[in-house]
């Protein structure tokens, strides 16, 4: 089975908001990455998708966005073999001031334009991949 995994590329005045994940993380500790995070099972429910992104966008960079539109979807296994499907949506900033929130999961907050995140060593090609297919969505 899959872990279903969501991700928010939120953009407001012309940048995209990141986390650095922390060091403390399984997968991906200290890269760049999108905000999100896994879908609970919740039984028969509506709007999974969309409810945990607005859940895990609040718990880790305390924010309220509008999600807008489906960016992409893919699959990987972590480093422990499981095995992930990630959702990615485009979100549009609402309200607050983002910061790390949850220290467990985020040590940085950071808005970068498209082609800073282009250009950063720490940003793996997945992300770099996110960006621009959100990008093209704007």
């Amino acid at each position: 089975m899959f872990i279903v995994n969501v991700e928010g590329a939120i953009h407001s005045d012309g940048k995209w908001l990141l986390i650095r994940r922390s060091e403390k993380e399984e997968h991906a500790g200290g890269l760049l990455s999108l905000v999100g995070g896994k879908c609970e099972i919740e039984g028969n429910s509506r709007d999974i998708l969309e409810r945990t992104l607005h859940r895990e966008i609040l718990e880790e960079v305390g924010i309220e966005v509008e999600v807008s539109k489906y960016v992409n979807s893919s699959s990987f296994v972590t480093d422990k073999d499981l095995n992930v499907i990630d959702i990615v949506f485009l979100c549009q900033h609402e309200s607050g001031e983002a910061y790390a929130k949850s220290s467990d999961e985020v040590d940085e907050v950071i808005w970068m334009t498209t082609s800073e995140i282009l250009s950063h060593s720490d940003a793996p090609d997945y992300l770099k991949e996110n960006v621009e297919l959100a990008d093209v969505k704007l």
